[in-house]
């Protein structure tokens, strides 16, 4: 036996585990399965080293959730996680992932987007730390390739209930059927609590098809009513013809449609309120729906609504709600505070009623959904409320509604999924909404104007620059025309829309248009407010990107000081004005105050959140290099590591955050000595830049510049001199040779010549890079006494020791003043060795 099978076995029955998680209340009535629950646990256990996981498979109301949820507290010892994840709409999985990070010692998903936190925990999971005795419970998965991607395969046990039969070619299934008779009957018997005779239970059992919810709702009513077997069996009957005269699908079990109706009919001669919101609650999600959705409506939405007397009174809802858990028509969870509706009854609920009902209570959830709003989207404080509408957007039909307030409420789902990272549910569900409203409603309808504003900005965060600038285009000269250039979503887009420009690489273009916006902002908003101090942080990034470091680290100054006292909500927008200011101040040649800065601002983006948000990992990055240039070698390495491995696992290797990070990996490699690996790294990065960006993006020629330099200094002078002429040419092409990416390009270009014996040629290049060095960044800058330093070597090489003499006295006395005597770059070119100047993307 293996020390995990020993330690497993010898924990001892009583033990908890560490992590107890949304697994749903125990069934107190639970009766038999033992057979079945042995047989699952057998299956599970079986292998330690390749554990698959297993599902509980079998039609509606046959108990697979209520085995599931026995199963965890049976076993519950054996493990030190156990995590419940609804798993019907996929889009909900990654959600409850996310909630278990906090758990695993990760960025609570509070702070932190959803796709990334989701991603850490499966990760950590695989991993098997910090635990690696986990059980997590994926509750009707409807299809294998929804939720397969997010089932980790790892040290620790997975348990699947679904009545798709699908699952049986993917995982290790075990059916799930009707109660055995003498379960049926023992199970009456716990339920009814004044009493059943085995003989009516067994003839109660019979009538009802020994189909356990079908069998909770009778043993309900039963002891709700006091109701006599032979009467329910009586009314059962007349139930049952009824149903069948009605046509009741097929696929709904004919015993557990009769003890539905039964039930509800019985409900609603003693609190027929009750039977009204149990019929609101069919047209929600089969998710938990959160007690405080069911609040008074404000006076606009009350007038709609047809539950507005039962949410006026309270004592009158609160007995409702008692109601419906009492007869086994709803589960009532009072630590959750939700109520959930059975998603078979649901679909009994809403089949029972016309077609204008169904309107109406439809209508009626998208009002109480609407008034539940927790807030502003952006806000972090803010998310966990909304994460637990999102189950109830797409059953409920949301998109479908005409009402400007639902509407609004859409697009705020979209906007928190978009502002928590999960940029592909955002992208999926406005696309979505897009569909359905332009049906209906003109291309310049307001709405669909905000829901296209949303849609590009998701595409531009996964990436699809082309898309989202071409989408995004033509919406902006749409909203100009149609509401105007000062109305509040043309300024919204009017501020996103500069980026697109940026990750074009049309740095000048997005001058142009975020200075007209700034001025936009500040006549209409004023100076001082968060929109307008957003909009300055854009065009400080585009004076950063065209080589104004003066102008942008003013720029960025101002607004920094503004945003850290003007109380914007979004904390993700207070870390990005934050770690630009970092990077400025970085550009600038203040290395060791970019690291002061950039500390804090990583700090601020862990705490507030979370170590995976794309903002914060954007700061991690910016934060390496500042270390890697003021020397702090080891440091930046290690920062740069783990900044890439978490980009690529969340993004995947293509998407341009991950690109950039692999970008600052390969620096660091290099600059600790680790050539070939980072020659590896920087090769395959190379191949993925222009599918990334396009073929003359300035990104792609700082990539291969970056190329050009490792092949160097793996003595591959002539294939390095060729690749550096063709990214010095796309540079002076797309930015002019006075444009720092040029220069540092340049640099290195002479670097090759001298290599290859023209040192001639290297000292021509390198007196020109100089002369427009100091015009650009001044004397004193890093960079442009890398250039001083090289052309030294140059002037030596060819016999100018005289001007070398003098060029030598004042680089080495500014570049101590400006580095200090221990830093690595003063080292060397006190040494008389030449310095290699690398690029780094910053974010757009």
């Amino acid at each position: 036996m293996s020390v995990s099978q020993s330690s497993e076995v010898s924990r001892p029955p009583g033990r908890q585990p560490h992590v107890w998680g949304r697994v749903p209340q125990r069934n107190k009535n639970f009766t038999g399965r033992d057979d079945l629950l042995e047989k699952l646990h057998t299956g599970v256990t079986s292998d330690v080293t390749a554990v698959l996981p297993h599902a509980l498979h079998g039609f509606g109301g046959v108990g697979k959730t209520h085995v599931a949820i026995e199963y965890a507290y049976r076993y519950r010892h054996e493990y030190d996680v156990v995590w419940w994840i609804p798993a019907d709409q996929p889009m909900l999985v990654r959600s409850s992932l996310a909630a278990l990070a906090p758990h695993l010692g990760l960025s609570s998903h509070a702070t932190a987007s959803i796709e990334d936190t989701a991603a850490a925990v499966l990760d950590a999971l695989r991993r098997g730390d910090p635990y690696s005795k986990w059980l997590l419970v994926f509750d009707n998965a409807e299809l294998p390739e929804d939720v397969n991607d997010v089932i980790p395969r790892g040290p620790g046990h997975v348990l699947i209930t679904s009545r798709n039969h699908a699952w049986q070619a993917v995982v290790d299934t075990v059916p799930v059927d009707v109660f055995a008779r003498a379960e049926s009957v023992e199970f009456l018997r716990k339920r009814v609590s004044r009493g059943i005779s085995p003989q009516d239970a067994d003839r109660l059992a019979q009538q009802l098809g020994d189909l356990p919810l079908a069998l909770e709702q009778a043993g309900a009513l039963h002891a709700e009513t006091g109701m006599s077997v032979d009467e329910y069996l009586r009314l059962l009957e007349e139930q049952t013809v009824r149903l069948l005269d009605a046509n009741k699908p097929s696929d709904y079990p004919l015993s557990m449609t009769a003890a539905w109706s039964l039930s509800v009919s019985q409900l609603e001669v003693k609190l027929p309120e009750a039977v009204e919101l149990l019929r609101c609650c069919a047209f929600f999600g089969p998710e938990p729906i959160p007690r405080d959705v069911f609040g008074t409506l404000p006076a606009g939405l009350a007038a709609q609504s047809r539950l507005g007397g039962l949410l006026a009174d309270p004592i009158l809802l609160s007995k409702a709600i008692r109601e419906l858990g009492r007869y086994a028509l709803a589960r009532i969870d009072s630590k959750s505070r939700t109520i959930q509706v059975h998603r078979l009854v649901q679909a009994l609920l809403r089949d029972e009623l016309e077609e204008q009902e169904h309107l109406a209570f439809r209508h009626e959830v998208h009002l109480l959904l609407a008034a539940a709003t927790p807030g502003v989207p952006d806000d972090t404080a803010t998310w966990s409320s909304y994460g637990e509408l999102l189950g109830h957007v797409r059953p409920a039909q949301v998109k479908v509604c005409r009402e400007p307030l639902i509407r609004r409420f859409a697009l705020d789902i979209v906007r928190y999924l978009y502002a928590s990272g999960d940029y592909r549910s955002a992208r999926n569900l406005v696309e979505e909404f897009i569909e359905e409203w332009r049906a209906g409603q003109e291309e310049d309808d307001p709405v669909v104007l905000s829901a296209r504003r949303h849609l590009g900005e998701a595409l531009r965060e996964l990436g699809e620059y082309q898309a989202s600038f071409e989408l995004n285009s033509v919406t902006l000269a749409r909203m100009r025309t149609a509401l105007g250039p000062d109305h509040e979503e043309t300024l919204q887009l009017t501020n996103s829309h500069g980026a697109d420009f940026r990750t074009r690489g049309d740095f000048s273009d997005a001058l142009r248009h975020d200075e007209e916006s700034l001025t936009l902002h500040q006549a209409v908003f004023g100076a001082d407010h968060g929109r307008t101090l957003l909009a300055g942080n854009n065009l400080a990034v585009d004076y950063m990107l065209v080589g104004d470091y003066g102008r942008a680290r003013r720029l960025q100054t101002d607004v920094f000081k503004q945003i850290r006292s003007s109380g914007v909500r979004g904390k993700q927008w207070v870390l990005a004005v934050w770690n630009g200011l970092a990077r400025i101040v970085r550009l600038s040649g203040n290395y060791v105050e970019a690291c002061d800065l950039g500390e804090d601002a990583y700090e601020f983006g862990v705490e507030e959140l979370g170590s995976d948000h794309p903002w914060t990992l954007r700061t991690a990055k910016d934060l390496s290099i500042a270390k890697r240039r003021a020397g702090f070698i080891e440091e930046a390495f290690e920062l740069a590591q783990w900044t890439f491995e978490t980009e690529e696992r969340i993004f995947g290797r293509d998407h341009p955050d991950a690109l950039a990070a692999a970008l600052c990996l390969a620096n660091a490699l290099r600059t600790r000595g680790d050539v070939a690996e980072a020659l590896e790294l920087l090769q395959d990065t190379a191949d993925r830049y222009p599918r990334a960006f396009g073929s003359e993006h300035p990104f792609r020629y700082g990539c291969d510049m970056n190329l050009a330099l490792l092949l160097r200094v793996n003595g591959q002078i002539e294939a390095a001199r060729e690749l550096d002429r063709k990214s010095l040419e796309g540079f002076d092409r797309r930015l002019g040779r006075d444009h720092h990416f040029s220069l540092t390009c340049a640099i290195n270009l002479a670097s090759d010549l001298a290599a290859g014996g023209d040192n001639g040629t290297a000292r021509a290049l390198g007196e020109d890079t100089l002369t427009r060095l100091r015009g650009l960044l001044g004397a004193d800058h890093p960079l442009t006494l890398a250039g001083a330093a090289n052309l030294i070597v140059d002037l030596r090489a060819e016999g100018a020791a005289d001007e070398a003499d003098v060029l030598a006295a004042d680089t080495f006395e500014r570049y101590r003043s400006v580095l200090g005597d221990e830093h690595p770059d003063v080292q060397v070119a006190v040494a008389g060795e030449r310095l290699d100047s690398d690029f780094d993307p910053p974010a757009l």
